[in-house]
């Protein structure tokens, strides 16, 4: 039998309704259910009554969605477990349609409890070749990762509205429409998925908004770049002080508001903590062109190979270009090796000013000692001088290279 600390999404606004009542009589909601008799029509305000109604009603509607709810659900087996804070109620979940398919899962837009919503539907398994026992440390580490995403409050960080470890309430509508680029991809519901819930987004992905540029063959001016640079510093450097590794830092992961404002997405392959063990977060994670040379050698990945991710963006954000877009036929051992023997980076604009190219080359360097640390990065760029434009262009004759999408790499 389920715990009284079960969370009833109907009760608990009829709670909210009392409790708005003995507010408007100076009572309390235990008050007004003890009151057994009618009250008088003229000692109440409608106005008020209503307003305080919808208020306390609306407040924890939104709690629950920022909260995951709490309380005890059957697990399946005959009996009840405890329901982490993060835990969502599948079915008040409605998917709308299919926004992208990714080679670990698939993304959706939708709603809960009334909210527009992104559900990322992760698959590990569908990459055929996870092992088992990687699919139980992946499913584990996103546990300790919502775990702590779930208290996360910070303006350049997606807010985490709840996840699942099942899918077994998840309602996926037949012939759901699919408004991705990789139409006619699989949308069955995976045996093992997980589900994350997060805000959705109206602006689109920074890759997106630098790909309009590109095609305008635009440059941004030199105070937005500056801007949005500092968004993304800003939420790396909150993330790393949480212990929070994202592992996968490109355009396509970071998301635009409205106004424009960045935030950062997709924790699907982040951790908790640092590596300790060589054989732990090593080179199958990230995506090619953003990956630092140690973890395309297979070394351990900490928080430096974030900042090195970061310095690839910054130069991407800076150009509106491709980083390795004159090496895109490169194959990915190819490219690889180039980086992490070479020393191959992208190709500095030549009227890059000089304190943002020095930015990107500290991040970038081959040595993660000499990588500044996130927070340092921050004040770097909050020390650019803005006010004279920064001189956003290519050099004379240099044709722009096209945006190439490299595979992601497994978690």
């Amino acid at each position: 039998m389920a715990s009284s600390s079960t969370v009833v999404p109907e009760l608990e606004e009829e709670e909210a309704a009392a409790a708005a009542l003995g507010r408007v009589y100076g009572g309390g909601a235990e008050e007004v259910r003890e009151v057994e008799g009618y009250v008088r029509a003229d000692e109440v305000d409608l106005q008020i009554l209503d307003l305080e109604i919808e208020g306390r009603v609306m407040a924890d509607r939104f709690r629950r969605l920022n909260s995951g709810g709490g309380g005890w659900e059957h697990d399946g087996d005959g009996g009840d477990r405890p329901k982490a804070a993060w835990e969502i109620d599948l079915s008040k979940l409605e998917i709308d349609h299919v926004v992208e398919h990714g080679d670990h899962g698939t993304l959706f837009r939708g709603k809960y409890y009334g909210q527009d919503v992104a559900v990322k539907l992760l698959d590990w398994g569908a990459d055929g070749y996870s092992s088992e026992a990687q699919i139980a440390h992946f499913r584990t580490s996103l546990k300790e990762v919502v775990t702590v995403w779930h208290e996360l409050d910070h303006p350049n960080i997606t807010k985490f509205i709840g996840a699942s470890m099942g899918t077994s309430n998840l309602n996926i509508p037949e012939n759901i429409p699919d408004h991705s680029s990789k139409k006619g991809a699989r949308t069955a519901l995976p045996e093992r998925a997980c589900c994350v819930v997060v805000e959705y987004l109206t602006g689109g992905t920074l890759k997106q908004h630098l790909i309009k540029q590109f095609r305008k063959n635009k440059k941004l001016p030199y105070r937005e770049v500056v801007r949005l640079a500092l968004d993304l510093a800003k939420g790396l450097s909150f993330l790393h002080s949480k212990k929070i590794l994202h592992r996968d830092v490109k355009t396509d992961n970071m998301l635009l508001d409205p106004q424009l404002n960045l935030k950062i997405a997709d924790f699907g392959v982040a951790r908790v903590v640092e590596a300790q063990d060589p054989k732990d977060l090593t080179g199958t994670t990230g995506t090619l062109g953003y990956m630092a040379p140690e973890v395309l050698a297979g070394k351990p990945y900490n928080r430096k190979c974030d900042v090195y991710s970061f310095g690839i963006c910054l130069w991407e954000i800076y150009c509106c270009d491709m980083p390795y877009g004159p090496h895109a036929d490169l194959s990915f051992a190819d490219l690889s090796s180039a980086v992490v023997h070479q020393n191959l980076r992208p190709e500095m604009p030549k009227r890059c000013p000089s304190a943002m190219a020095s930015i990107m080359t500290k991040c970038w360097d081959a040595n993660p000692d000499v990588r500044p640390e996130m927070e340092e990065v921050v004040r770097l760029l909050e020390d650019l001088d803005t006010t004279k434009g920064g001189g956003g262009m290519a050099p004379d004759g240099t044709r722009l290279g096209c945006f190439c999408f490299f595979r992601p790499r497994g978690a």
